[in-house]
């Protein structure tokens, strides 16, 4: 199972220009979450900072707990072997073939042989579909190859952590959806910890299990994904349907005076470019066929119906909708039971798990859990 990654009061900045601030979140072992943001955000420094090559002005980064922002030089590279990174652009060689790119990380941080380094290399090639492209350089593959050599290099090291930095961008809709789905499979056969920064607005709302969001310095909200796809929060819903009215500017974000010009040109009839709203529960992405299920799928339930009653009514909904009959007896929910008005179920009705001594009985303190649920930043 991948590692958990407890990151609390993360503050970054350069100089005088803050990147973000007093980010707190907590990325569940062995579950994929994705980060949004507008661009200039700060979504690769996070990153970035979670692995140690950039340093943090305040907060700590716990993996394995060792503290990546505070620990010695020899620790930090001891941790750094459980990530595995695919950044932007695939970052390979272009001097080398696919097989020695993807073979680089292991002759640099292991003893193995030649002959076990070859059997890694070409299980993980075959795994990101590039069987028989090895003696291939760079340039003479296609974008959404790259990438896959890319992936395929960040996984030699069999990592517990995935770090994908745009990995959809320079991708047409096409390879995207391969690499959604690839990156879906990976997690069903390696049950690794991913984060996935992104703007494909479909890759957030059919890949991950939690997603985030990044604007104005802050980290907005954290946590399961219903909450965020159903959110009703202004920068949210501007960023899923990608429309101009709203919060977010050229500039990242706009004064009082250019929303009120926008509100006025969009009551005039002026169309702002959007089309219709996509908020709402989409079905997740499913392991490709003859795959295991996702181990991550039963925890990550398990965890959300333990907290389920402290979630937006409209979260609650869509979580208890993409039950199973059997799991919603197993769970002991129903649709009757979501709290609409109150946004919160009564306490003798909270879901618990079957066989936890302290599952909700009324009176009873809810177990402690190290993710929040649900994270609103400031409005």
């Amino acid at each position: 199972m991948g590692a958990e990654v407890v990151i609390e009061g993360l503050t970054k900045s350069f100089g005088q220009q803050a990147i973000w601030r007093d980010v707190t979140l907590t990325l569940p072992p062995g579950e994929v979450s994705v980060m949004l943001g507008p661009s200039g955000t700060g979504k690769s420094v996070f990153l970035k900072s979670m692995i140690g090559l950039l340093k943090p002005d305040t907060g700590t980064c716990v993996i394995n707990g060792v503290d990546v922002v505070r620990c010695s030089e020899r620790k930090l590279y001891e941790t750094r072997k459980l990530f595995g990174v695919l950044f932007q652009d695939g970052a390979l060689f272009g001097s080398m073939n696919l097989y020695d790119n993807v073979a680089f990380p292991l002759r640099e941080h292991t003893k193995k042989s030649e002959t076990e380094i070859r059997s890694i290399v070409l299980e993980k090639l075959e795994m990101t579909g590039l069987s028989g492209s090895e003696d291939k350089l760079p340039g003479e593959i296609s974008g959404g190859m790259r990438k896959r050599a890319g992936l395929a290099r960040a996984l030699v090291l069999d990592p517990e952590i995935i770090l994908c930095d745009e990995p959809d961008s320079g991708l047409d809709p096409v390879r995207t959806a391969y690499l959604s789905q690839l990156l879906i499979d990976l997690n069903a056969q390696i049950d690794a910890t991913i984060l996935i920064v992104t703007h494909n607005i479909n890759l957030a709302r059919t890949v991950p299990d939690n997603i985030g969001m990044l604007f104005r310095k802050e980290l907005v909200m954290f946590g399961p994904r219903e909450v965020l796809l159903t959110s009703d929060e202004p920068v949210v819903e501007q960023f899923l349907n990608g429309r101009r009215l709203g919060p977010i500017g050229m500039s990242e974000e706009k004064d009082s005076t250019q929303m009120a010009l926008e509100q006025a040109q969009a009551d005039a009839g002026h169309h702002d470019g959007s089309t219709e709203d996509v908020r709402g529960i989409v079905p997740q992405l499913q392991p490709t066929p003859g795959l295991p299920e996702r181990a991550g799928v039963r925890r990550r339930k398990d965890r959300v119906m333990r907290v389920l009653h402290t979630l937006p009514p409209a979260a609650q909904e869509g979580i208890i909708a993409s039950l199973t009959p059997e799991e919603q007896r197993h769970y002991g929910v129903g649709h009757d039971l979501v709290g609409v008005r109150s946004g919160q179920l009564p306490p003798g009705e909270v879901a618990g798990l079957p066989g936890d001594p302290a599952a909700h009985e009324p009176g009873t303190e809810e177990p402690t859990h190290r993710l929040p649920p649900y994270r609103q930043g400031p409005s």
